[in-house]
This record gives C-alpha cells, sequence and structure tokens, in this order.
C-alpha cells in the first residue's frame, strides 16, 4: 500500500505519557469512557501487550480521500475515517503482513501487534519514534501525510535502533482551536473530549441540550480540525482508494433517510463500517439532531413521526428537541400529540422543553 510509514520506538514505560493520561482522566477530559489510572497504566507500558517486547514499530497509514462533489441538500457530515470498510480490518491485515514477514526472518514468533483495539498510548509512542508529533488538536501529524493518517504498531521482542523523534511543534498557529464549535480544544495540546463533536455523536445517551446546536450536521465524528489545520491541508487526500467511500451516501448520508434507518439497511449498509459499532439508534439520533440544525421545516413530518414511533428513547427525545428548534404551528402540533402518547419520563422531558422551544419561536416571528 503506498504511503505508508514506519519507524522504531523503544519499549520502555512512558512515563511522561502515563502522567498526562492521568491528568487528564482526572480533569474528566475522558469521563464518558470511564478511563482511570489502570488505563493509563497499561497504554504506557509496551509489556502489557508483549512480555518480551524490547522494540515498538510505529506504522502509519494515510486515509485522506477527495470528498464526494455531488452532495445532496439535507445531506449529513461523515468524518473521513468513516466513509468505507472498518478501518481496522484494513491496518490490522497490512500490521499482520509486516508481522508476518518479522517472524519469518526471526524463525519464530516474536511480534504482537495493536491497531485500537488494546489500551496503547499509540500517539504518543509514534511521536517518540519520530513518526509524527502531536498537535494542538491533539492527534498525530506525520510529515507530507497530515493528521489524516491510522496508526498501529508491533511489538518486538529484539532491540531494534530506535529512530529520533522530530523537533517539530504548532508553534502560534490556533487554526484547529479557533475552528472547534464547542470549545473542545485548549489550545494546550489538551482537549477535553466530553465536548468533541466526535465523541459527543458516539455517546450512547442523550447529548447534552446546550452542545446540540454546536454539532451542525455532523452525523459521525467531526474533521474541522484536521482540515484546517496547515501540514494536513498540504498533505491533500493522500491516502490509498482502499479509503474511498463505498458510495457518496455514505459520506454525505440523507438525514431524512438515516432517521429512518432500520436493522436491515443498518447491517447492510454501516454494520460493515466504523459506524457500525454503536447501533442504529446512536446514528437516527445523531440525524434528528442534524435536522434540527438545518431549521429545514420539510423535515417536520418526518421527526414528527420518529417522535410518535421510533422504538428508541434516545430517537425520540432528539426528534423532540429538533422539533422545537424548528418551531412553528407544525412542530407544536406534532409535540402536543406525542406528549399525550409518550411514557418514557425523559422523552416527556424532551418534549416539554421543546414545546417551550418551539413557542418562543412562533412569538419571536411575530
Amino acid at each position: 500500500m503506498l504511503g505508508v510509514r514506519v519507524r522504531v520506538a523503544d519499549a520502555d514505560v512512558d512515563v511522561e505519557t502515563r502522567e498526562r493520561m492521568r491528568a487528564s482522566f482526572e480533569r474528566g477530559d475522558l469521563r464518558t469512557w470511564g478511563y482511570g489510572d489502570a488505563y493509563a497504566d497499561a497504554a504506557a507500558d509496551p509489556l502489557r501487550i508483549l512480555a518480551r517486547a524490547r522494540s515498538v514499530l510505529c506504522v502509519a497509514i494515510p486515509y485522506a480521500r477527495l470528498a464526494p462533489t455531488r452532495v445532496a441538500p439535507g445531506s449529513g457530515l461523515v468524518s473521513k475515517y468513516a466513509w468505507s470498510r472498518d478501518y481496522h480490518v484494513r491496518v490490522r491485515a497490512i500490521l499482520n503482513d509486516l508481522a508476518a514477514h518479522i517472524d519469518a526472518a526471526a524463525d519464530g514468533s516474536v511480534t504482537a501487534i495493536a491497531c485500537d483495539t488494546a489500551p496503547v498510548a499509540e500517539r504518543a509512542r509514534a511521536a517518540r519514534s519520530g513518526l509524527a508529533w502531536i498537535g494542538k488538536h491533539t492527534n498525530a501529524i506525520a510529515p507530507d501525510l497530515g493528521s489524516y493518517v491510522f496508526l498501529g504498531e508491533i511489538f518486538c521482542s529484539f532491540e531494534l535502533p530506535a529512530d529520533r523523534p522530530l523537533k517539530k511543534q504548532c508553534g502560534n498557529c490556533t487554526r484547529c482551536v479557533d475552528i472547534c464549535p464547542t470549545g473542545a480544544l485548549r489550545g494546550d495540546y489538551t482537549i477535553d473530549a466530553t465536548r468533541c463533536i466526535a465523541d459527543l455523536t458516539q455517546r450512547v445517551d442523550a447529548i447534552p441540550r446546550a452542545l446540540r446546536p454546536l454539532l451542525g450536521d455532523w452525523v459521525w465524528g467531526c474533521d474541522l480540525c484536521q482540515d484546517i489545520c496547515p501540514p494536513t491541508a498540504r498533505a491533500g487526500a493522500c491516502g490509498d482508494a482502499a479509503f474511498d467511500p463505498f458510495d457518496d451516501a455514505l459520506a454525505r448520508p440523507d438525514l431524512q433517510r438515516l432517521l429512518a434507518l432500520r436493522s436491515g439497511e443498518y447491517k447492510r449498509r454501516y454494520r460493515p463500517t466504523a459506524m457500525g459499532w454503536r447501533g442504529a439508534a446512536v446514528l437516527r439520533r445523531n440525524a434528528a439532531v442534524g435536522l434540527g440544525n438545518a431549521l429545514d421545516r420539510a423535515a417536520i413530518p418526518a421527526l414528527a413521526r420518529a417522535l410518535e414511533e421510533d422504538p428508541h428513547p434516545l430517537v425520540r427525545g432528539a426528534a423532540a428537541w429538533a422539533l422545537g428548534r424548528i418551531g412553528g404551528p407544525a412542530g407544536q402540533r406534532a409535540l402536543a400529540r406525542a406528549r399525550g402518547l409518550e411514557r418514557d419520563a425523559a422523552v416527556v422531558e424532551e418534549i416539554e422543553a421543546a414545546s417551550k422551544s418551539a413557542a418562543l419561536c412562533v412569538e419571536g416571528s411575530d
């Protein structure tokens, strides 16, 4: 595959990264995911992956591709990493192939691989190897490739000469910090992930109401901070065609169709992608939020159906919010009708809050 980069790091415990992660957890930056000190201890220690590890081969695989040129009105945005087959499959295949060559040369099993599926501080290890440096958006930036890279690791039980870290930082550039709608990026190379759109679109509970308007039409992930990053912009679409979207509609899904997503279509279209692990209800919830942010009254019938008929309260609550945000008499009627039918307390609360919001929209238009 074109563009794959490999550098070597030592397999020492990364004490600095361990303490940095602990501080992040203590601040609550990743409380959505429930990480703690035990995770930090494991992520900083390669011996947890391979007990005999002496070296770590850090691998970067570029995936940036050109966005669809034909985007239909009423469509949402999906992060580039989820446009095609789940990247874990492709990255594991590359890592396994490289590891097999190493094992064959060593005439024995001397490797173990990791690819975002085990506690590994892979961005920090990549920086340690000189494969990349960490930007203010907290992503790894590889020279000439930018930040649209998948990272993986091959842990080896023999020692290889380690490469040197890059002497690079972002300097005075704050473009990623300035463009983040939710203020998740602090500008000091840390992130409050609980405010990050990429994390918010993956939550299995309700997205905080105050943050919903800031999601815009993102239905999975967010690329804003990477698209505006100068090294990434210069690198362009340098990924392999294997990461092209299955079709334009997967990269830019129709929000009303996504809101009506059911099991069969979900399994066929979304389960094979990196969007497939959270379930259809999360995608429908995100579509409802996107429709609310579009402020298109043509979406009211679809949102009203979701509010009355969707089997998941997560989606019904988001549909209620969207109707309240769009406002108008039709939205008010849909909310009033659903209020008499709804039995879930959390959804009832969403309907009541949305009804007040819709009423304010009507008053404001007078």
